[in-house]
Formats: C-alpha cells, structure tokens, sequence
C-alpha cells in the first residue's frame, strides 16, 4: 500500500495501520479526533463529511467528537467502513486530500490526550510467565499458580479516574508498608516502586444488557483496538494491603497508556496461533479461532542523571495465555454491563527468558539480583526520576505496524504525615 503521504519504511504509522487519537495544538486547543499516518495526523473533524457509506452517512457526527466512545459505541461494521475510506482517501491514487492541505497536523504540533473517556477499567493476570515468577517468590516453586488460575482469566477492577496519556508524570505514593513481618507497620513513601509492561483493549460497540453475558463468539466484535499499558505499582504497599481482598492503593496511584489505538484490522496479518491452555477451558471460554497477536514489546528506563536510556526488558505479547477474547467473555460471564470506551489491560507480559520479564520485580527477582543501566548504574527498583520507556511493534514485509510510545517519569512522593 502507498500513500501520497511519505514515510520511511520503519514508521510506526503507514497506510497499514491508521491508528485513531485525540489531539490538540497551540492554534486550537480543542480536542478532536485524529488518524496518524506517516509523521502526521489526519483531523477527521474536517473530513466527516467524506464518510458517506452504508454504515456511517447517519454517523458523521461521531468524527466532531472530543473523544472516541460515540465512534466505538458503532458496530464493527462501522469500525472497518472507516478503515477502508481513510485508506482510500490517503492513498496515492486519491486526489481528494492532496489539495487540501490544511486538513492535516504535524503530530510534532500536537498535544495527544486520552483517546476515550474511560467508564471502567479492569486489569488482568494473564501471562503464565509472571503469575508463575511472582508465585515462585512468594510461594515457592511448588506452589506458584494458585488452583483457580488455568480456570479462569484472573483480574480485578482497577481505578479508570487515574488512567493517564503518555507524557504524564506519575508521582510516587505514600502509604502503609510493613517493612519487618510481625512488627507494626509504617507510613511513608513507596520503596518499591515499579513498572508493569502491559497492552490493553477498549471495548467497543453497544453495550451488553445489565445480566446478559457476552458470548466468546461475540467477543472479537467488541474489541476495539489495542493500546500500550504501564500499570505503576507499589509493591510494599501492595504486599502489606493485597490480603484478603487483593489490590487498592498500591495500583490505583497511576496507570499510563500510549495515544493511540491500533485497531484489530490492522493487527489481523499478525495473528498467531492461541497459547497452548490445559485443562481445556470451559465453553463460555473456548474459542478455536485464532486471537493472539504478534507484538514485539520492549521497555527502557532512562534516568534523570544520565539521560540515556536502557533497554531492560523485550517480549511479546503472544506469551499471553488468556486472549483478550477470553478475558472480555469471562468479565461479562457474570452479566456486569461493559460500556464503548471502558479498558481491559492484559496484566504484566512477561516471557521465558529472564530479559523478557515485564517487571522490575522480576527482572531485578524481588530486588535480590540488580539490574545494570546506563552510566554503571544499578536499579532494583524504580527510583525518583527515573523515565519508563514502552514500545511494541509488528514487523510486516516492508512495514511495519507500531504503537508509539508510552511514557512517564517518576516524581517525588510528597511529604509524608505520619
């Protein structure tokens, strides 16, 4: 595929992909809905005009929106009617938006926010890998996956009002830890600081009735597109607090995604065959065809007083051992209302070599085996300034399709009262 736009062949946005965004500029500080390709971004404020098929000429409107939710609330139907005009329209053969040059942004101008305005965000456990780590540190080898967890997609409802764009400094939390096991615990800042490399899913089309499941067939035209994911995380807070009843404070201080969203058209030439799951799930969970993808995933950490970044971890999302299809089927199982705009996030992705975990828990084994940076520098965890680095990307014939980037830099906790 070309377009009349030029990039070279190692960007992340070519006529393959067209991702959708939310952006603004200096000269206009709304936020409107955009597509990037190349090194630019297409306004669709401007252009809702040109979609005029079967499936969109009565929802032109949703291009006018400050958010995505009205666009993703549409049938998929609608979702690929769109692809197939933008791509149209940015191809070289297309003389349409070649003269009309004011219809496009230089993303370096813009200012990306989130992409949808998030009802509901819930975060799984689905790599086999880091629940199989995490449980080796804290349970032993023997019994490192607990009995529920090749049964079902395990997660938990996280905190949709801290989810943040790219960019967005995250500071560091305050909170109860219990440094020495049996002692009265303490107040203060977060010693273990982490990151958690993670991809997550926007649910798209209508919503399902309150106590009607989704079923697994239904799943894949609920699945908007895709988005890079740091799930921070306290991990003394997260330790002392967890039991009985799992996360709260040490996961809900900040979670950051990537601009973009990479739909799953533009994800389908990278479908890899599902992980291998035993015992056979059940029916509400089966699906034979395929919905795993091929990701390259890395993450860097730069600190604040080198500069220079390091890449401390490369996986792939195909370690996955729950879909995204499984997780949206098992998270409607109860009859939970899932709304156009609402993010499910996969959990930390970890793979089968040490360089490959997702985590600084892991890479660094609970802090027990630092990790080398840049300027002979050492972390076991995150420290204040420190700036973490996501990317992912599928490699085509001649393209290739990224993500971009998800960042953000640690700050100070503020000051404690004891």
């Amino acid at each position: 595929m070309k377009s009349f736009i030029s990039y070279p062949e190692n960007c992340d946005f070519p006529l393959e992909n067209l991702p959708y965004g939310v952006f603004s500029t200096e000269n206009n500080g709304s936020h409107r809905i955009g597509v990037a390709i190349g090194d630019q971004i297409l306004d669709l404020s401007k252009i809702k005009h040109m979609f005029n098929g079967l499936e969109l000429r009565n929802h032109q409107h949703v291009f006018a929106q400050s958010t995505l939710n009205d666009f993703m609330s549409l049938p998929r139907a609608a979702w690929k009617e769109a692809r197939a005009t933008l791509q149209s329209l940015l191809s070289v053969d297309n003389k349409t938006l070649q003269n009309i040059p004011e219809v496009f942004v230089a993303q370096s101008e813009a200012t990306m926010h989130l992409p949808a305005k998030i009802g509901d965000y819930t975060d799984f456990y689905s790599s086999m890998y880091h629940a199989q780590n995490v449980g080796a540190m804290f349970r032993g080898g023997n019994a490192a996956l607990l009995p529920n967890w090749r049964h079902i997609p395990v997660g938990y409802h996280g905190r949709a009002s801290t989810v943040v764009v790219s960019g967005t400094p995250i500071r560091r939390p305050n909170g109860q830890t219990c440094p020495v096991e049996g002692e009265p615990p303490t107040f203060g800042p977060c010693k273990n600081m982490d990151f958690e490399l993670e991809v997550a899913f926007f649910y798209g089309g209508p919503s399902n009735n309150l106590g009607d499941p989704i079923p697994i067939e239904k799943t894949e035209d609920h699945i908007f597109g895709l988005v890079l994911m740091n799930d921070w995380s306290a991990r003394d807070i997260q330790k002392w607090e967890y039991v009985p009843l799992g996360p709260f404070l040490a996961k809900n201080l900040g979670t950051s995604i990537s601009p973009w969203i990479v739909t799953i058209d533009a994800l389908e030439p990278f479908k890899t065959s599902n992980p291998e799951q035993s015992p056979e799930p059940f029916p509400y969970l089966l699906h034979k065809e395929s919905f795993n993808f091929d990701i390259n995933l890395s993450v860097d950490l730069k600190p604040a007083n080198s500069g220079v970044s390091t890449t401390i971890c490369r996986t792939n999302y195909k370690y996955l051992y729950w879909t995204a299809r499984q997780q949206l089927a098992h998270h409607a199982s109860s009859g939970c209302v899932l709304n156009a705009g609402d993010l499910l996030a996969s959990g930390t992705i970890s793979g089968p070599t040490s360089d490959s975990f997702g985590s600084m828990l892991e890479l660094a084994w609970k802090g027990t085996k630092p990790i080398k940076i840049s300027g002979g520098d050492t972390r076991k965890f995150l420290q204040d300034g420190d700036e973490i680095i996501l990317n992912g990307f599928c490699q085509g014939e001649g393209y290739k399709i990224g993500f971009g980037s998800c960042t953000g830099k640690l700050l100070p906790a503020h000051p404690s009262r004891v």
